[in-house]
């Protein structure tokens, strides 16, 4: 496949909103595309390189494709400024410059002799991915600068775009897996499942393509490629929890950590977030503690980082342990915010895929090969059919510093379903005390500059949900207090590399704000209700004509977070839900 006919592809995507629409051109586009085509084409259409956990990425900010562009057009570096200021789509100023064919600062054509495809493509976005060491930078934008040269039209803005990791089309995982379905005759629940064990879209792409059913049929679980994460659906109530779990259920403590899958292999242990990116690197105390403490010779092991404090041993915040995710000075804050891993799933152990047994059978193998110790524990477990006992074991978890418990179905049918949420598994929480049952996880998608002291900064957000049906992010709120005055300081610096001149087309907001960002950080946040609003888009319509969702009284509860993609967020099918609950609480 050309790369111009990629190209015209994701041109019509781009003028589609519905997902059918799109789904449809990406099953044709598919078909259309050699064996060998089907893994770079799902990658690219995410905007990457490869799988979140190999961590490879192309490394190329915003300076550095502005500086490509101008070497690339042979356009001043302040021109290249003037333009995406205007625009707000580096691609769009690549293409617009290319298109008037001025001369490259580089011995390069500025003339196609021969029409790329899309592996050659691929393959330089690769290269530029692998660039490291001494000089790295200017090889990178040299490299980039080459390919924009020898493309035109749709194909350098697409490009261009993928090489800012965002190619712009709100297109999900989910999306490119229904069209994978289609376009290969697969049965859909097969290809979720593949992915869903593996993480990998481009790798069950081509098994797809190469060996069809029959190949996904022999993707197994196995340690080194991460699982996606089963979900938790939530209650408001512990009689709502027992309703839904048939009247008994086993209880964990839910700990205020980083969620974390450890996989042993190689006689090595590979740690890796909730968003499915390596994180080894941050948690050596973590990875010593597994390797002392479980005695397998494989392993899949799900569980909580806590920080803990060194001199009682109690657990701290999420926030203490963030600080633990520095590239620099790691062993200074391994002794300041030493962690404890509680264990709570094991997913497989030598050679056995535990995925597909019930709960009770998965707790006895990680009872069986787990030594517990200061750095490594089970998670505090019971199983009840008593409200009153379960509501202790709440008081308990709370007292202990966790943010609530889980609650688990031992229904001997259910296994563990990687990327699902449903309610085998329920959260409660102690924020289910307030009017608003939840805390939410919000999406920041633009800034307003504040008032009085705040005057010249940044002291408010736009926060939206998610809405998985198409991909965009809708408004629910604008929160403006909460924060530190150490907030006021460091969430604008953190949020600087995510500033964009225009509002980002994935996001649905009828509010103008003062500053837009892509939406990529999450912020959690409590609020005293939801109400209907004709200024927000969240579920716009759904319950109302004319009306979305919004939280009354939001308040930034301190926590960044960072172990949450912007797809994780709450959603807006969530927003309704918690909506309802709330309505027939009131009419109750």
């Amino acid at each position: 496949m050309k790369i111009s006919e990629f190209a015209t592809f994701l041109e019509e995507i781009d003028k589609r909103s519905g997902r059918i629409e799109i789904t449809q051109l990406l099953t044709e586009m598919f078909r259309r595309a050699q064996k060998n085509e089907v893994k770079p084409i799902s990658y690219m259409l995410l905007g990457k390189v490869a799988p979140d956990f190999e961590g490879l990425e192309l490394g190329l900010g915003d300076k550095m494709i502005m500086k490509a562009i101008a070497l690339a057009t042979g356009a001043s570096l302040e021109k290249v400024k003037e333009l995406y200021d205007s625009l707000g789509d580096l691609g769009l100023v690549a293409e617009k410059l290319r298109e008037k064919r001025a001369a490259t600062l580089l011995d390069f054509t500025t003339t196609k002799t021969q029409e790329r495809d899309v592996v050659s493509v691929f393959n330089e976005l690769l290269k530029i991915a692998n660039t490291s060491g001494e000089g790295a930078q200017d090889t990178k934008i040299k490299l980039l600068a080459k390919l924009i040269s020898e493309l035109n039209g749709a194909e350098v803005r697409y490009v261009v775009r993928m090489a800012s990791g965002d190619i712009r089309i709100g297109v999900a995982d989910q999306t490119i897996i229904d069209a994978l379905a289609a376009a290969f005759s697969a049965n859909e629940e097969l290809v979720e499942r593949a992915y869903n064990i593996t993480s990998d879209l481009g790798f069950v792409a081509e098994v797809l393509a190469i060996s069809g059913e029959e190949g996904l049929k022999q993707i197994k679980v196995q340690p080194g490629r991460p699982l996606k994460p089963m979900l938790a659906e939530r209650a408001q109530s512990l009689q709502e929890i027992f309703e839904k779990m048939g009247g008994k259920a086993a209880f964990e403590y839910k700990y205020d950590g980083e969620r974390v899958q450890a996989h042993k292999y190689d006689s090595r242990v590979e740690l890796f977030s909730r968003r499915i990116e390596r994180i080894t690197s941050h948690y050596p105390d973590v990875v010593e503690a597994l390797l002392k403490g479980i005695s397998a010779q494989s392993f899949i092991v799900e569980g909580e980082i806590v920080a803990v404090e060194p001199e009682t041993g109690e657990m701290m915040p999420f926030q203490e342990l963030m600080h633990r995710r520095r590239k620099y000075d790691v062993e200074e804050a391994l002794q300041k915010y030493p962690a404890k891993t509680m264990l709570f799933d094991v997913l497989y152990v030598d050679g056995v895929d535990y995925t597909s047994k019930p709960y009770l059978e998965r707790r006895k193998k990680l009872e069986e090969i787990v030594q517990e110790s200061d750095s490594l524990a089970l998670s505090t477990m019971m199983i009840t059919q008593e409200v009153g006992e379960a509501q202790r074991f709440f008081d308990e978890a709370i007292s202990a510093g966790c943010e609530g418990i889980m609650a688990k179905t031992l229904d001997p049918a259910v296994g563990y379903r990687a990327g699902n949420r449903g309610w085998a598994w329920i959260k409660y929480k102690r924020d289910y005390k307030s009017e608003l049952t939840d805390t939410l996880d919000l999406v920041v998608v633009g800034g307003f500059y504040g008032r009085g002291k705040r005057a010249g900064k940044i002291g408010g957000y736009l926060l939206a949900a998610y809405n998985p049906s198409n991909g965009s992010f809708d408004t629910v709120c604008k929160v403006a207090t909460g924060f530190s005055d150490e907030d006021l300081v460091e969430i604008p610096k953190m949020l600087e590399q995510y500033r964009i001149p225009q509002k980002h087309p994935s996001v649905n907001s009828k509010l103008n704000a003062d500053v837009w960002y892509k939406p990529v950080v999450v912020m959690e946040i409590v609020g005293a209700e939801l109400t209907l609003s004709p200024t927000h888009t969240a579920a716009f319509s759904k319950i109302r004509e004319g009306s979305g969702l919004a939280v009354r009284f939001p308040r930034f509860t301190g926590r960044i977070r960072s172990d949450k993609s912007a797809t994780e967020a709450t959603t807006v099918d969530e927003l309704v839900e918690m909506y309802k609950s709330q309505l027939k609480k009131v009419q109750e």
